[in-house]
């Protein structure tokens, strides 16, 4: 069983992950009537929105846990190229991307037409053909310098032509020398081009292509993972759908993950999530099983969520304690560096940012106000604790009378609240400053210009919300009645 607090292993792990990036386009809207010209649905659009996908996305999944990536691959010198570079700098800052510019074919992207929550069309753009050799060496190179100080080395293979015969074969001899372990999502269904990979993660319907087998019952598959071993001498991770996961080493010993998710709204990108998780854990030193279980937690999280998405440490965390049935709380706040790559990730979905801070000593009915007014200032709520010893400088060595993981914990338990973050200065200024949120919130006790990171938010459009207070609550009058011993009523 893990200790889901271990999940703190994964913050600072250092991957590479190479294999075919793009764009992700989502377009919403309404369906209510059928076309006069042809017999098909009029998609009236209220929304659309574009994130980093394929290898890109692998690479944002494992930053939200608290990687440090390097992302290589190519990308066409186009629009879909430069905004991936742009979503990759909002979206994920903690990435370093490598991207080889070629100017004979696009960078790819998916558009995908959804009517409320049904996708009615996917439309690709993309050219599958051979990358120059001159691009390969510019990926390879950047490959061989990032090893050297890489824990894993993902493989993101969606088919688009980054992964040639060449590059596949010099990442696996890059990886070897480098003593790194390699992971490989794959899509071709030779699975002997794969060998030299650690562990390969297919789904059911890849291992069937692969193999030429059925997968249906759990001796089935076991038939169709040996096959696959033998074909590329890897361990083989086999994501099941409803029936969670299967592990199978070369040697033939099975481990099995039930599946997690509670409820299933689009499985879009969940495979890149697995690897993600899967790659980071084996970085952090996690035993196999161990990996599995937490690339399992992750996918039941992401499937949960609408289109290309990602999984906090924190839900990670909560997911891993429903699987262990272990009552004891995870930590819930993350790294400044987690929190930073979050908020690009809702800001790429066009999701507006909210930012509250204080002590939050003793949860009162003032605190709880303060939050509900922000949570509805803003799409995604932050809340910023100060450190037990920044509370200590600010109010004396007497306080804080909780610790900042029992404050964190309460705080996240809010309804309204997405995400909680510890900064350790006398002010949020540089943390406000690293997550660039839309409108602070602050009690109507501030006036505007006394607002720390006020000129950071106004400059770049964002605002300062002043909210109103409820009166008669302060922790220090809670903890000063709760020290005061009751009077004893007068002798009778």
């Amino acid at each position: 069983m893990i200790h889901h607090a271990a999940i703190d292993r994964l913050d600072g792990q250092r991957l590479v992950v190479l294999g075919d990036v793009m764009v992700d386009h989502y377009v919403h809207g309404a369906v209510n009537r059928v076309s006069e010209e042809a017999p098909v649905a009029i998609l009236h659009v209220t929304e659309e929105r574009f994130v980093p996908g394929g290898a890109a996305n692998v690479a944002g999944n494992a930053a939200v846990l608290g990687a440090e990536v390097v992302l290589i691959g190519a990308v066409g010198d186009d629009k879909a190229g430069r905004q991936l570079v742009e979503l990759l700098a909002s979206a994920a800052p903690s990435v370093v991307a490598r991207l080889a510019h070629t100017t004979d074919r696009p960078t790819t992207l998916k558009t995908r037409y959804l009517g409320g929550q049904h996708q009615l069309l996917r439309v690709d753009r993309e050219d599958r053909g051979a990358l120059a050799a001159s691009i390969e060496e510019v990926m390879l190179a950047g490959l061989r310098a990032a090893l050297k100080t890489a824990g894993a080395l993902v493989l993101s293979d969606y088919g688009k032509g980054v992964l040639s015969d060449t590059v596949l074969q010099d990442a696996f001899k890059a990886a070897k020398a480098a003593g790194v372990p390699v992971i490989v999502d794959p899509k071709r269904l030779a699975f002997a081009d794969y060998r030299g990979a650690t562990v390969i993660t297919p789904n059911r319907k890849e291992l069937r292509l692969a193999t030429g087998l059925p997968v249906e019952t759990d001796s089935e598959v076991a038939a169709a993972a040996a096959a696959a071993s033998a074909a590329s001498g890897a361990s083989i991770l086999v994501t099941r759908s409803e029936r969670g996961m299967s592990f199978f080493t070369v040697d033939g010993q099975a481990m099995h993950s039930p599946a997690e998710a509670l409820e299933v709204f689009d499985v879009s990108g969940a495979g890149d999530t697995v690897v993600a998780a899967l790659a980071t854990a084996m970085a952090a030193g996690f035993d196999m099983g161990s990996a599995m279980r937490i690339a399992n937690a992750a996918a039941g999280v992401v499937v949960g969520k609408h289109g290309t998405a990602t999984v906090t440490p924190v839900e990670l965390a909560a997911a891993l304690k429903r699987g262990s049935g272990v009552a004891e709380a995870p930590s819930a706040a993350v790294s400044r560096a987690q929190a930073s790559v979050q908020c690009g990730l809702w800001r790429a979905q066009g999701l507006s940012i909210g930012f509250a801070n204080g002590c939050f000593d003793l949860l009162h009915p003032g605190h709880v106000s303060l939050i509900q007014q922000a949570a509805a200032a803003c799409d995604r709520l932050v809340v910023a604790l100060n450190s037990d010893a920044s509370v200590r400088r600010l109010k004396g060595e007497a306080r804080p009378l909780q610790d900042e993981a029992s404050r964190a914990q309460v705080m996240a338990g809010l309804r309204g609240v997405s995400l909680v973050t510890v900064f350790d200065e006398d002010t949020p200024l540089e943390l406000i400053a690293a997550l660039q949120p839309d409108v602070i919130v602050k009690g109507a006790d501030y006036a505007e210009d006394q607002v720390v990171g006020a000129e950071i938010v106004k400059a770049r459009g964002g605002r300062v919300l002043l909210v109103s207070l409820a009166e008669g609550h302060s922790t220090s009058r809670i903890a000063q009645r709760a020290a005061t011993p009751p009077t004893s009523p007068p002798a009778g």
